[in-house]
């Protein structure tokens, strides 16, 4: 399935659930918030629901539009962009782990409008270079980097974005 689950082989299984308190349980937990087949897939394991019970569970999740794995990817891709300032990799690389299919990361991140991702991006270098104290400019540059870098932005489009608030110095 995941590293998760092969990181926790032998986790203590909570309070099992028949499988009609499953559906409602299931369809409140995917209402409340958009899910992904990963996350359910979690929370049954949580629950010591698996086979074809946890496959009938999804199927019926799915039938009924509480999963809809193109719908998360795009509403993954607007929250944590514009929420958590993510970048485009970042967002891609948290999309992967949750196991979405390559195409529908294409089109949540297409949700992301280029304009105000540059311009994102222009903001939080602003601010991460306002509070970066270093004398020295290539550490601080270098650690601006990293900081954006870690954040899941382009390297191509960190450099510009950096020169263009640090006229006259190129690197």
């Amino acid at each position: 399935m995941s590293g998760w689950r092969k990181n926790n082989p032998s986790p203590s299984v909570k309070k099992s659930w028949s499988q009609d308190e499953a559906k409602e349980k299931l369809s409140n937990y995917c209402a409340y918030q958009e899910r992904c087949i990963w996350e359910v897939r979690r929370k049954l394991f949580e629950k010591g629901i698996s086979g074809e019970i946890e496959d009938q569970l999804i199927d019926y999740l799915i039938d009924e539009k509480f999963l809809d794995e193109e719908r998360y990817a795009k509403s993954f891709a607007r929250g944590k962009f514009r929420l958590k300032k993510w970048g485009r990799n970042r967002i891609k690389m948290e999309l992967k782990m949750r196991q979405i299919p390559e195409n529908l990361i294409r089109k949540g991140l297409s949700e992301i409008d280029p304009e105000e991702y540059y311009d994102t991006l222009l903001s939080e270098t602003e601010k991460k270079w306002e509070k970066t104290h270093e004398s020295d400019l290539y550490k601080k540059r270098f650690k601006v980097v990293g900081y954006l870098m870690q954040k899941g932005f382009e390297q191509d489009l960190i450099r510009e974005a950096i020169d263009s608030i640090q006229p006259g110095k190129k690197g």
